[in-house]
């Protein structure tokens, strides 16, 4: 065997490894590349106790109730499926009722979810395209009401 040959083994041998490597890694990642799930991928999912997941949709009107020690208690909702999130700290300036958020956390058993931080949206007309396209499969989407980027 030249030189040549061994070197093109070495080669070859390595990128074959390397491709492996990096499909391995893609599909661990597979299930984590969403942004977020909305509130129906959540329960049709039955996303199980204690994992962690990122939860968008729009805050449900009439479902945030401040407590105690910047506690806030409050429902995303998606048109189809409501999940209620409990939060402790300071929500954002743009955050209100049947305004979009996406919150991070884990899913509590009995359904609820404990976010650990929560995310407004941050113009009055910009709605993530993932979550207008769950308003309009669930016939709550209206032409004007938000754009998307």
């Amino acid at each position: 065997m030249t030189r040549r040959q061994r070197r093109l083994i070495l080669i070859g041998g390595s990128l074959g490894v390397l491709a492996i490597a990096a499909a391995l890694v893609l599909s661990a990642l597979r299930q984590s590349i969403v942004f977020f799930n909305s509130p129906t991928d959540v329960v049709q999912e039955h996303v199980g106790a204690g994992k962690r997941v990122r939860l968008g949709g729009l805050v449900k009107p009439g479902s945030v109730k401040k407590g105690d020690d910047l506690r806030i208690e409050f429902a995303v909702t998606d048109g189809n499926s409501d999940i209620t999130v409990n939060y402790q700290g300071i929500v954002p300036d743009l955050f209100r009722e049947g305004q979009g958020v996406v919150v991070e956390g884990v899913i509590q058993p009995g359904g609820g979810f404990k976010a650990d931080s929560v995310l407004a949206k941050h113009d009055e007309r910009y709605m993530p395209r993932e979550v207008a396209d769950a308003l309009k499969k669930a016939g709550r989407w209206q032409e004007g009401e938000g754009t998307t980027k």
